[in-house]
Protein backbone atom coordinates (compact mmCIF):
# COMPACT_ATOMS: atom_id res chain seq x y z
CA UNK A 1 0.00 0.00 0.00
CA UNK A 2 1.39 3.39 -0.74
CA UNK A 3 1.24 5.43 2.14
CA UNK A 4 0.91 8.84 1.40
CA UNK A 5 -0.69 8.53 -2.15
CA UNK A 6 -1.03 11.55 -4.12
CA UNK A 7 -4.46 13.92 -3.27
CA UNK A 8 -5.98 17.06 -4.07
CA UNK A 9 -9.26 18.64 -3.05
CA UNK A 10 -12.68 19.43 -4.41
CA UNK A 11 -12.18 23.11 -4.58
CA UNK A 12 -8.73 22.90 -6.60
CA UNK A 13 -8.42 23.60 -10.16
CA UNK A 14 -8.23 20.65 -12.01
CA UNK A 15 -5.06 22.49 -13.57
CA UNK A 16 -3.61 22.07 -10.38
CA UNK A 17 -4.71 18.56 -10.30
CA UNK A 18 -3.20 17.67 -14.02
CA UNK A 19 -0.42 19.18 -12.21
CA UNK A 20 0.31 16.46 -9.55
CA UNK A 21 -1.09 13.81 -12.26
CA UNK A 22 1.84 15.03 -14.41
CA UNK A 23 4.66 15.44 -11.57
CA UNK A 24 4.42 12.14 -9.90
CA UNK A 25 3.49 10.56 -12.91
CA UNK A 26 0.28 8.52 -11.86
CA UNK A 27 -3.17 7.98 -13.76
CA UNK A 28 -5.35 9.73 -11.26
CA UNK A 29 -5.36 11.18 -7.80
CA UNK A 30 -7.65 10.49 -4.43
CA UNK A 31 -9.62 13.44 -3.66
CA UNK A 32 -10.07 13.98 -0.25
CA UNK A 33 -11.91 17.20 2.23
CA UNK A 34 -9.98 18.73 4.89
CA UNK A 35 -10.34 16.28 7.35
CA UNK A 36 -8.91 13.67 4.88
CA UNK A 37 -11.80 12.04 4.28
CA UNK A 38 -12.13 10.55 0.75
CA UNK A 39 -14.46 12.39 -1.26
CA UNK A 40 -13.60 11.36 -5.24
CA UNK A 41 -11.46 10.44 -7.33
CA UNK A 42 -10.07 12.37 -10.22
CA UNK A 43 -8.61 10.42 -13.56
CA UNK A 44 -6.31 11.33 -15.98
CA UNK A 45 -9.87 10.83 -18.56
CA UNK A 46 -11.70 13.24 -16.16
CA UNK A 47 -8.82 15.48 -16.61
CA UNK A 48 -8.74 15.18 -20.21
CA UNK A 49 -12.93 15.53 -20.20
CA UNK A 50 -12.48 18.95 -18.07
CA UNK A 51 -9.63 20.63 -20.64
CA UNK A 52 -11.32 19.77 -23.52
CA UNK A 53 -14.69 20.59 -22.84
CA UNK A 54 -12.89 24.27 -21.98
CA UNK A 55 -11.68 24.26 -25.39
CA UNK A 56 -15.33 23.71 -26.87
CA UNK A 57 -16.80 26.09 -24.23
CA UNK A 58 -13.75 28.70 -24.58
CA UNK A 59 -13.74 28.71 -20.77
CA UNK A 60 -11.64 27.68 -17.49
CA UNK A 61 -10.93 24.26 -17.19
CA UNK A 62 -12.98 24.23 -14.05
CA UNK A 63 -12.79 22.74 -10.15
CA UNK A 64 -12.00 18.96 -9.28
CA UNK A 65 -15.11 18.66 -7.52
CA UNK A 66 -16.82 19.23 -11.11
CA UNK A 67 -14.92 16.12 -12.61
CA UNK A 68 -13.98 13.75 -10.29
CA UNK A 69 -15.65 10.46 -9.12
CA UNK A 70 -17.81 10.66 -5.95
CA UNK A 71 -20.73 8.44 -6.35
CA UNK A 72 -20.27 4.75 -5.23
CA UNK A 73 -16.37 4.82 -4.66
CA UNK A 74 -15.07 1.47 -4.08
CA UNK A 75 -12.36 1.04 -1.32
CA UNK A 76 -10.36 -1.20 0.29
CA UNK A 77 -9.93 -1.69 3.80
CA UNK A 78 -6.42 -2.02 5.60
CA UNK A 79 -7.69 -5.96 7.10
CA UNK A 80 -8.09 -6.82 3.42
CA UNK A 81 -6.34 -9.80 1.70
CA UNK A 82 -4.16 -8.23 -1.26
CA UNK A 83 -5.30 -10.80 -3.37
CA UNK A 84 -8.99 -9.83 -3.00
CA UNK A 85 -8.23 -6.53 -3.64
CA UNK A 86 -6.58 -7.38 -6.83
CA UNK A 87 -9.06 -9.72 -8.02
CA UNK A 88 -11.77 -7.03 -7.57
CA UNK A 89 -9.75 -4.40 -9.26
CA UNK A 90 -9.66 -6.67 -12.11
CA UNK A 91 -13.59 -7.49 -11.96
CA UNK A 92 -14.23 -3.65 -12.60
CA UNK A 93 -11.35 -2.59 -14.64
CA UNK A 94 -9.98 -0.30 -11.90
CA UNK A 95 -6.14 0.64 -11.93
CA UNK A 96 -6.64 2.35 -8.16
CA UNK A 97 -8.39 1.29 -5.05
CA UNK A 98 -8.01 3.87 -2.38
CA UNK A 99 -7.28 2.45 1.91
CA UNK A 100 -9.76 4.08 3.80
CA UNK A 101 -10.30 3.64 7.85
CA UNK A 102 -13.00 5.39 9.15
CA UNK A 103 -13.42 7.43 6.02
CA UNK A 104 -9.91 8.54 6.19
CA UNK A 105 -7.78 7.94 3.50
CA UNK A 106 -4.66 6.35 4.32
CA UNK A 107 -3.13 4.92 1.49
CA UNK A 108 -4.01 3.18 -2.39
CA UNK A 109 -3.07 0.33 -3.83
CA UNK A 110 -2.59 0.31 -7.31
CA UNK A 111 -1.86 -1.76 -10.78
CA UNK A 112 1.58 -0.89 -10.86
CA UNK A 113 2.21 -1.59 -7.21
CA UNK A 114 0.63 -5.18 -7.57
CA UNK A 115 3.29 -6.00 -10.42
CA UNK A 116 5.93 -4.64 -8.80
CA UNK A 117 5.17 -7.07 -5.60
CA UNK A 118 4.31 -10.28 -7.94
CA UNK A 119 7.02 -9.41 -9.70
CA UNK A 120 9.64 -9.38 -6.37
CA UNK A 121 7.73 -12.34 -5.22
CA UNK A 122 8.52 -14.38 -8.53
CA UNK A 123 12.40 -13.23 -7.91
Amino acid sequence: MITHPAKVHPDDSVMEAMRVIIDNKISGVCVVDERENLVGILSELDCLRAAMGSLYNNSKVGLVRDYMASDNLVVAHPEEDIVDVAQDMLDKNKRRRPVVENGRLIGQVTCRQLLKAIRQFNK
